[in-house]
């Protein structure tokens, strides 16, 4: 296993090992030690959960953990067009920060959110595929412009450790915020549910589609699972839920527009996960958020603090999911490596007995 971008990218039976040993370490089974072996944790963009279930994770492999911070005193700018003249702010290449760093451990993690600005160029993950492009290493996914596939990999392992069948209704609804947020987490949250084999459904209000390329991502694995989408702007289309997972997004057509993007979403505060919708969907529905969340902006406290939260598991399984998934990539390293080694000695041998028989 080469790193990771998008858990989409993971044959399926794949994904389940990685869910079935994630719950494993969740239950107390020990992962397998690399001593000797370094992990990078290359943070561009704020984290929480993320930064502190790596830094845990690296403990329990045994990993030598290198960390830098971006922004404020931590890393400058980085340069990220091929061909720039550098005679403004930034004052290193992602050339040569990535391909130092790859020199400096084995597997490095990188968290550069969307800049929000510039939607083409957001769409082309500049950072993180510069990062893919020139480490020489293995590159985990911390969260891009596009994608969080260690989000999605430990909301799988939360569906399977609350029995949540495979062909359960899933609904991602879209949830009012003070300001429009990344794509990532919703682009990640309908690809996993749907490459599950979940009947899906997006509700979000009209303006608030995802990418075409996301949706055209989830449509490829929802046709190789089986899974179902339903894409609605009715935000009660909740009935018989087995999970209501909340996140909001920007909206594509104001993208870099804060002020479109205010009118946009004026007369949308009540798209709010309250205990209403939650008892529309059931008596035994969950509801789910990444966090941070915005009490009574994003979900109501009833429903935070109620019976229907599993926010807490949902995010303890960042630690066992990365585990897993940094514990599979290194068991490959270490294979890659005895491989090339035995392939060196064989010919070494091959050279030393050709040499035996020469007059």
């Amino acid at each position: 296993m080469n790193g990771l971008y998008h858990l989409g990218e993971l044959p399926t039976q794949a994904v389940e090992r990685l869910v079935q040993r994630a719950l494993d370490f969740r239950r107390g089974v020990t992962p397998v030690k690399f001593p000797g072996r370094g992990l990078g944790l290359f943070f561009l963009s704020p984290s929480l959960r993320t930064q502190a279930s790596f830094q845990r994770a690296a403990a329990k492999l045994g990993l030598d953990l290198v960390q830098l911070q971006g922004g404020g005193n931590g890393v400058w700018q980085l340069e990220l067009t091929d061909g720039a003249v550098m005679n403004g702010g930034s004052v290193e290449h992602v050339r040569e920060a990535a391909a130092v760093l790859g020199r400096f451990v084995d597997v490095l993690a990188i968290r550069a959110f969307s800049g929000g600005q510039d939607l083409a160029l957001d769409l082309s993950d500049p950072i993180v595929n510069g990062f893919r492009r020139f480490a020489g290493v293995p590159i985990v996914n911390m969260e891009s412009a596009l994608w969080h596939p260690c989000q999605a990999l430990a909301d799988w392992a939360t569906l399977d450790m609350l029995g949540v069948p495979k062909r359960a209704k899933f609904v991602l609804t879209w949830a009012n915020h003070p300001k429009p947020l990344p794509h990532a987490v919703p682009n990640s949250t309908l690809a996993m549910a749907l490459q599950r084999g979940m009947d899906v459904v997006l509700a979000r209000p009209k303006g608030y589609d995802l990418h075409e390329r996301a949706m055209a991502e989830a449509q490829r694995l929802a046709h190789e699972s089986g899974g179902r989408l339903t894409v609605t702007d009715d935000r009660d289309a909740v009935e018989g839920a087995a999970v209501v997972y909340a996140k909001s997004w920007g909206s594509l057509a104001a993208w870099g527009d804060l002020a479109r993007e205010q009118h946009l979403r004026a007369g949308l505060a009540h798209w709010c996960v309250d205990g209403d919708l939650m008892r529309r969907a059931g008596p035994n529905a969950r509801f789910m958020h990444c966090l941070p969340v915005r009490r009574n902006v994003v979900v109501k406290d009833e429903v935070l603090d109620g019976p229907w939260s599993v926010v807490i598991d949902q995010a303890e399984n960042r630690l066992h999911a990365q585990t897993a998934l940094l514990e599979r990539i290194f068991l490959d390293l270490e294979a890659q490596s005895k491989a090339k080694k035995s392939s060196l000695e064989l010919s070494m041998k091959s050279s030393g007995e050709l040499e035996e028989v020469r007059p």
